[in-house]
Protein backbone atom coordinates (compact mmCIF):
# COMPACT_ATOMS: atom_id res chain seq x y z
CA UNK A 1 0.00 0.00 0.00
CA UNK A 2 2.90 2.55 1.05
CA UNK A 3 4.88 1.68 -1.94
CA UNK A 4 3.50 4.13 -4.93
CA UNK A 5 3.74 7.69 -2.49
CA UNK A 6 7.45 6.15 -1.68
CA UNK A 7 8.07 5.80 -5.16
CA UNK A 8 6.56 9.57 -5.64
CA UNK A 9 8.78 10.90 -3.12
CA UNK A 10 11.93 9.32 -4.28
CA UNK A 11 10.96 10.70 -7.61
CA UNK A 12 10.48 13.95 -6.28
CA UNK A 13 13.54 14.10 -4.43
CA UNK A 14 15.41 13.37 -7.52
CA UNK A 15 13.65 15.98 -9.25
CA UNK A 16 14.50 18.60 -6.61
CA UNK A 17 18.49 17.03 -6.86
CA UNK A 18 18.48 17.67 -10.80
CA UNK A 19 17.04 21.27 -10.37
CA UNK A 20 19.55 22.10 -7.51
CA UNK A 21 22.82 20.68 -9.20
CA UNK A 22 21.44 22.45 -12.60
CA UNK A 23 20.96 25.84 -10.75
CA UNK A 24 24.65 25.15 -9.86
CA UNK A 25 25.91 24.39 -12.67
CA UNK A 26 24.63 27.66 -14.35
CA UNK A 27 25.27 29.66 -11.81
CA UNK A 28 29.19 28.42 -11.63
CA UNK A 29 28.83 29.65 -15.58
CA UNK A 30 27.40 32.91 -15.08
CA UNK A 31 30.06 33.91 -12.57
CA UNK A 32 33.12 31.78 -14.79
CA UNK A 33 32.02 33.99 -17.66
CA UNK A 34 32.08 37.17 -15.62
CA UNK A 35 34.74 36.67 -14.09
CA UNK A 36 36.92 37.52 -16.96
CA UNK A 37 36.54 40.61 -18.29
CA UNK A 38 38.84 43.32 -19.09
CA UNK A 39 39.97 46.04 -16.33
CA UNK A 40 41.10 49.59 -16.21
CA UNK A 41 44.61 50.39 -16.73
CA UNK A 42 46.96 53.15 -15.18
CA UNK A 43 46.07 55.64 -17.71
CA UNK A 44 42.40 54.96 -17.04
CA UNK A 45 43.30 55.14 -13.38
CA UNK A 46 45.13 58.79 -13.48
CA UNK A 47 42.00 59.92 -15.38
CA UNK A 48 40.15 59.67 -12.43
CA UNK A 49 41.86 62.31 -10.33
CA UNK A 50 39.89 65.47 -10.15
CA UNK A 51 42.22 68.26 -11.33
CA UNK A 52 41.30 72.10 -11.88
CA UNK A 53 39.56 71.23 -14.91
CA UNK A 54 37.30 68.55 -13.99
CA UNK A 55 36.29 67.13 -10.34
CA UNK A 56 36.05 63.66 -10.01
CA UNK A 57 33.68 61.90 -7.54
CA UNK A 58 32.12 58.72 -6.72
CA UNK A 59 28.49 58.65 -6.33
CA UNK A 60 25.68 55.67 -5.72
CA UNK A 61 24.90 55.36 -9.34
CA UNK A 62 29.33 55.86 -10.13
CA UNK A 63 31.16 58.19 -10.98
CA UNK A 64 30.69 62.03 -11.65
CA UNK A 65 32.86 64.46 -14.30
CA UNK A 66 32.11 67.65 -13.01
CA UNK A 67 33.38 69.96 -15.53
CA UNK A 68 32.91 73.53 -16.23
CA UNK A 69 28.84 72.11 -17.51
CA UNK A 70 26.01 73.71 -15.43
CA UNK A 71 22.92 72.83 -17.81
CA UNK A 72 24.34 69.72 -20.22
CA UNK A 73 25.34 65.96 -18.98
CA UNK A 74 26.08 62.78 -20.18
CA UNK A 75 25.36 59.48 -18.65
CA UNK A 76 27.17 56.73 -20.13
CA UNK A 77 26.68 52.66 -20.21
CA UNK A 78 30.33 51.28 -20.21
CA UNK A 79 30.64 48.24 -22.53
CA UNK A 80 30.38 44.99 -21.76
CA UNK A 81 32.66 43.18 -19.35
CA UNK A 82 34.90 46.06 -19.33
CA UNK A 83 35.56 47.79 -16.07
CA UNK A 84 33.79 51.17 -15.88
CA UNK A 85 36.55 52.97 -15.03
CA UNK A 86 38.47 52.12 -18.18
CA UNK A 87 36.35 54.93 -19.82
CA UNK A 88 37.89 57.50 -17.33
CA UNK A 89 39.98 59.67 -19.98
CA UNK A 90 37.78 60.08 -22.66
CA UNK A 91 34.79 61.03 -20.22
CA UNK A 92 37.17 63.32 -18.65
CA UNK A 93 38.14 65.04 -22.09
CA UNK A 94 34.32 65.61 -22.84
CA UNK A 95 33.55 67.10 -19.47
CA UNK A 96 36.07 69.51 -20.14
CA UNK A 97 34.14 70.59 -22.86
CA UNK A 98 31.02 72.00 -22.37
CA UNK A 99 28.99 68.39 -20.58
CA UNK A 100 29.66 67.06 -17.70
CA UNK A 101 29.48 63.27 -17.38
CA UNK A 102 27.57 60.05 -14.95
CA UNK A 103 29.75 57.21 -15.32
CA UNK A 104 27.08 54.23 -14.82
CA UNK A 105 28.95 51.56 -12.51
CA UNK A 106 26.40 48.01 -13.38
CA UNK A 107 26.02 44.88 -11.73
CA UNK A 108 29.03 42.30 -13.00
CA UNK A 109 29.77 44.81 -15.68
CA UNK A 110 27.13 43.92 -17.82
CA UNK A 111 24.77 47.21 -18.70
CA UNK A 112 22.26 44.79 -19.80
CA UNK A 113 21.68 44.05 -16.20
CA UNK A 114 20.45 47.77 -15.01
CA UNK A 115 18.97 49.06 -18.08
CA UNK A 116 17.21 51.33 -16.25
CA UNK A 117 20.24 52.95 -13.85
CA UNK A 118 20.11 56.30 -16.33
CA UNK A 119 16.48 56.97 -14.38
CA UNK A 120 18.42 57.20 -11.08
CA UNK A 121 20.84 59.70 -12.52
CA UNK A 122 18.03 62.24 -14.00
CA UNK A 123 16.12 61.66 -10.47
CA UNK A 124 19.23 62.92 -7.85
CA UNK A 125 20.40 65.77 -10.46
CA UNK A 126 18.96 68.74 -12.16
CA UNK A 127 20.64 69.50 -15.35
CA UNK A 128 18.55 71.27 -17.93
CA UNK A 129 19.60 68.82 -20.91
CA UNK A 130 20.15 64.83 -20.42
CA UNK A 131 22.28 62.73 -22.50
CA UNK A 132 22.52 59.23 -22.70
CA UNK A 133 25.09 57.12 -24.26
CA UNK A 134 27.38 54.13 -23.98
CA UNK A 135 30.54 52.05 -25.70
CA UNK A 136 29.68 48.70 -27.76
CA UNK A 137 26.65 46.74 -25.39
CA UNK A 138 26.48 49.78 -23.64
CA UNK A 139 25.13 51.63 -26.33
CA UNK A 140 22.87 49.12 -27.30
CA UNK A 141 21.34 49.59 -23.61
CA UNK A 142 21.42 53.50 -24.28
CA UNK A 143 19.63 52.96 -27.15
CA UNK A 144 17.13 51.21 -25.45
CA UNK A 145 16.77 53.59 -22.78
CA UNK A 146 16.49 56.38 -25.17
CA UNK A 147 13.51 54.50 -27.30
CA UNK A 148 11.65 54.57 -23.92
CA UNK A 149 12.71 57.92 -22.48
CA UNK A 150 13.21 59.64 -25.82
CA UNK A 151 10.80 62.88 -24.66
CA UNK A 152 13.22 63.50 -21.41
CA UNK A 153 16.99 63.43 -23.28
CA UNK A 154 18.48 66.23 -25.89
CA UNK A 155 20.50 63.83 -27.44
CA UNK A 156 21.76 60.18 -27.68
CA UNK A 157 25.40 58.83 -28.16
CA UNK A 158 26.51 55.54 -29.77
CA UNK A 159 30.27 54.24 -29.87
CA UNK A 160 30.64 51.22 -32.08
CA UNK A 161 27.22 50.46 -31.61
CA UNK A 162 23.45 50.10 -32.87
CA UNK A 163 20.15 50.58 -31.54
CA UNK A 164 17.65 47.61 -32.05
CA UNK A 165 14.35 49.56 -31.61
CA UNK A 166 12.68 52.56 -33.21
CA UNK A 167 14.21 56.18 -31.57
CA UNK A 168 11.81 59.23 -31.72
CA UNK A 169 12.62 61.04 -34.98
CA UNK A 170 13.54 63.77 -33.66
CA UNK A 171 15.84 62.78 -31.09
CA UNK A 172 19.33 64.11 -31.58
CA UNK A 173 21.68 60.86 -32.72
CA UNK A 174 25.92 60.75 -33.12
CA UNK A 175 26.72 57.32 -34.42
CA UNK A 176 30.73 56.44 -34.22
CA UNK A 177 33.12 53.61 -34.98
CA UNK A 178 36.47 53.06 -35.56
CA UNK A 179 37.38 52.56 -39.26
CA UNK A 180 39.78 49.16 -37.73
CA UNK A 181 37.19 48.07 -34.81
CA UNK A 182 37.14 44.08 -35.70
CA UNK A 183 34.67 43.82 -32.80
CA UNK A 184 31.95 45.76 -34.74
CA UNK A 185 29.20 43.65 -35.78
CA UNK A 186 29.18 45.34 -39.58
CA UNK A 187 26.00 43.48 -40.58
CA UNK A 188 23.82 44.41 -37.63
CA UNK A 189 25.08 47.77 -37.58
CA UNK A 190 23.77 48.46 -41.03
CA UNK A 191 20.42 46.75 -40.19
CA UNK A 192 20.13 49.21 -36.36
CA UNK A 193 20.35 52.19 -39.08
CA UNK A 194 16.61 51.55 -39.72
CA UNK A 195 15.95 52.57 -36.49
CA UNK A 196 18.01 55.97 -36.26
CA UNK A 197 16.11 58.97 -36.82
CA UNK A 198 16.69 60.67 -40.75
CA UNK A 199 19.04 63.13 -39.27
CA UNK A 200 21.44 60.87 -36.83
CA UNK A 201 24.94 61.71 -37.90
CA UNK A 202 27.27 58.83 -38.52
CA UNK A 203 30.89 59.42 -37.97
CA UNK A 204 33.69 56.93 -39.13
CA UNK A 205 37.11 57.75 -36.99
CA UNK A 206 39.25 57.26 -39.35
CA UNK A 207 42.38 54.81 -37.73
CA UNK A 208 40.14 54.21 -34.55
CA UNK A 209 39.37 50.48 -33.56
CA UNK A 210 37.05 49.39 -31.08
CA UNK A 211 38.63 49.23 -27.75
CA UNK A 212 39.93 52.91 -27.69
CA UNK A 213 36.89 53.98 -26.82
CA UNK A 214 38.27 52.91 -23.60
CA UNK A 215 41.98 52.60 -21.94
CA UNK A 216 41.95 48.59 -20.90
CA UNK A 217 44.31 47.85 -24.07
CA UNK A 218 43.74 45.24 -26.99
CA UNK A 219 40.83 43.26 -27.21
CA UNK A 220 40.65 40.21 -28.55
CA UNK A 221 39.02 40.03 -32.39
CA UNK A 222 39.45 43.86 -32.37
CA UNK A 223 41.64 45.27 -35.34
CA UNK A 224 45.16 47.52 -34.98
CA UNK A 225 44.14 51.14 -34.52
CA UNK A 226 46.52 53.42 -36.52
CA UNK A 227 46.01 56.61 -34.56
CA UNK A 228 46.38 56.61 -30.65
CA UNK A 229 44.08 56.75 -28.02
CA UNK A 230 44.38 60.40 -26.97
CA UNK A 231 43.65 61.04 -30.70
CA UNK A 232 40.58 58.44 -30.40
CA UNK A 233 39.21 60.30 -27.27
CA UNK A 234 39.95 64.04 -28.52
CA UNK A 235 37.97 63.08 -32.02
CA UNK A 236 35.22 61.88 -30.14
CA UNK A 237 34.90 64.84 -27.64
CA UNK A 238 35.35 67.40 -30.53
CA UNK A 239 32.47 65.36 -32.46
CA UNK A 240 29.95 65.07 -29.53
CA UNK A 241 30.49 69.19 -28.90
CA UNK A 242 30.25 69.76 -32.54
CA UNK A 243 26.70 67.96 -32.99
CA UNK A 244 25.53 68.78 -29.62
CA UNK A 245 27.18 71.88 -28.53
CA UNK A 246 25.79 75.19 -28.50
Amino acid sequence: MDAQPKRKKRRGLRALLLTFLLILLLTGIFFGYVSVYYPADETALAALRSDGAVTVTRTETGWFFDGPSKTDALIFYPGGKVEETAYAPLLREIAEGEMDVFLLKVPFRLAVLAPGKAEAVMAAFAYENWYVGGHSLGGAIAADFAAKHGDGLRGLVLLAAYPTKTLDPSLPVLSLYGSEDGVLNREKLVSGAQYLPDNAVLQVIAGGNHAQFGSYGPQKGDGDPLISPSEQWAETAALLEEVFGG
